[in-house]
């Protein structure tokens, strides 16, 4: 899935998580965890592409995702190298457990991480950028639906206006209901507080 996607995914299951499950953890945090794994992964060669567009001898075939960049780049900092790590379950398992240790409590916002794995693994196929989620227990990668196809792309943005145009509609619904509860306590209030007028006297 294509990095706005994930972030835009992951900030809409950000707000839903706050406002069901109310977890502490800042919404940007959750959304740069959600697009963590392919700026990890592809972040080295895209700053080495760059570097080399505003060279003035820089050759077209050593454009961001051509194979002779990638080629040239050294072993630990290829793509494919850096994907297996940040698309390895096994890898977040760790990550999360010494973070957990490190700092005595859970970092919420790093879930975000397997989410993107788990959304990577059913739009991916088979191949070099299929998502090594077993890594480095099993080169196994699911061969799914490639996320590039014309239609996946139309279905999963679309399916991300729902989400939004839901979210927006749940939030309405719960500021006028918080509203009229409030109005109607304060009325509550204001009758219960309001002075009995007292009768006249019989003598």
């Amino acid at each position: 899935m294509d990095l706005f996607a994930h972030g835009l995914w992951t900030a809409a299951a950000g707000l839903t998580a706050k406002r069901t499950l109310r977890p502490r953890f800042r919404l940007k945090w959750a959304i740069l965890w959600g697009i963590f794994p392919d700026v990890f992964a592809f972040g080295p060669v895209f700053l080495v592409s760059m570097y080399l567009r505003v060279s003035s001898d820089a050759a077209p075939q050593h454009y961001f995702f051509s194979r002779s960049l990638r080629d040239a780049l050294p072993q630990p900092i290829r793509p494919d190298t850096l994907y297996l790590f940040s698309h390895s379950l096994a890898v977040f398992i760790a990550v999360f457990g010494v973070t957990w240790l490190v700092r005595r409590r859970l970092a919420l916002a790093m879930l975000a991480w397997p989410l993107h794995i788990l959304m990577d693994i059913p739009s991916h196929r088979a191949g070099m950028y299929g998502t090594p989620f077993l890594w480095p227990f099993s080169s196994y990668r699911f061969d799914g639906v490639s996320w590039g196809r014309p239609r996946f792309m139309l279905l999963n943005y679309t399916l991300i206006a729902s989400a939004y145009l839901l979210l927006f509609a749940w939030w309405l619904f719960s500021s006028r209901r918080s509203r009229s509860q409030k109005s109607g306590r304060e009325r509550k209030e204001r009758c219960v507080g309001a002075p009995t007028a007292e009768g006249p006297s019989g003598n």
